[in-house]
């Protein structure tokens, strides 16, 4: 009898260590993973929010151009990528500041 109720401690105290254990890996899990992810992402739809006409871009289909209209009722952007080309894009799918990037 004796063992069967040690044998049962035992049991317990295992499985609070490992309730523990899957705390921590969720912490450190979202720490290097999640929360960076959410920041990049914040950072992006800032720079979507603040687009003006003039700003180099580069499309989530890796076209590089120039805003020149942007249609908030719609929300789609106008980008020029070449001397009288111009495309229409989602404002989704503008990512990151050319100029910026050049420059790095």
């Amino acid at each position: 009898m004796t063992n069967l109720f040690l044998a049962a401690q035992a049991a317990q105290g295992g499985g609070m260590s490992m309730i523990i254990m899957m705390v921590a890996i969720f912490a450190i899990m979202w720490f290097f993973m999640i929360r960076p992810q959410q920041k990049k992402q914040k950072e992006i739809q800032k720079f979507q929010n603040e687009l003006t006409e003039g700003t180099e871009v580069v499309t989530g289909g890796g076209i590089h151009g120039t805003v020149k209209s942007i249609d908030l009722a719609k929300n789609t952007v106008d980008v020029k990528i070449a001397r009288d080309v111009v495309i229409t894009v989602e404002k989704s799918m503008v990512f990151k500041d050319a100029s910026s990037q050049l420059q790095k």
